[in-house]
């Protein structure tokens, strides 16, 4: 069986997810999500009760367009996740505590990460890879030393 096309899905992927800071972006978008779902009353009511009841609705949709933003546009991560940080806290006056605390973590802990990541960082080496590549460089260089006390 041929399985080609299904092949080039998954790296395509990981290479597509590599060059942005996926965690921050979708950790942001899933703190705006869960802020909205935890709001209760139609927007009807909110439109009667006035601004603080929009900000509501509108704080956590600003927190999901950030965390898609950040996923679609990597270059522009600073500013969007400065604006997801203070929206995120914005949350916590006006959506029933930012989710429970929920989103306001979520949406915290995402723009931290889309802030902190680096386009172009060489990925980390392993403490095991480190120890094993010690080991290597050693037991080549112990024979050395000892032809070397041999001729000296």
């Amino acid at each position: 069986m041929a399985r080609g096309p299904r092949e080039g899905v998954r790296p395509a992927f990981r290479q597509w997810r590599a060059g942005r800071p996926f965690w921050g972006g979708l950790l942001l978008a899933l703190g705006g999500v869960e802020v909205l779902l935890t709001l209760k009353a139609s927007l009807d009511v909110i439109l009667h009760v006035g601004m603080q009841g929009l900000a509501g609705y509108l704080l956590p949709v600003v927190m999901l367009l950030c965390g898609v933003l950040i996923l679609f546009n990597p270059a522009q991560r600073l500013f969007y996740s400065v604006i997801g940080v203070l929206v995120s806290l914005g949350t916590w006056l006006t959506s029933n505590l930012g989710g429970f605390f929920i989103g306001l973590l979520l949406g915290m802990v995402g723009s931290c990460l889309a802030f902190g990541w680096l386009p172009d960082q060489e990925p980390r080496v392993s403490r095991r890879r480190r120890r094993k590549e010690a080991q290597a460089a050693k037991a080549v260089a112990q024979p050395l030393e000892r032809e070397a006390g041999r001729t000296a």
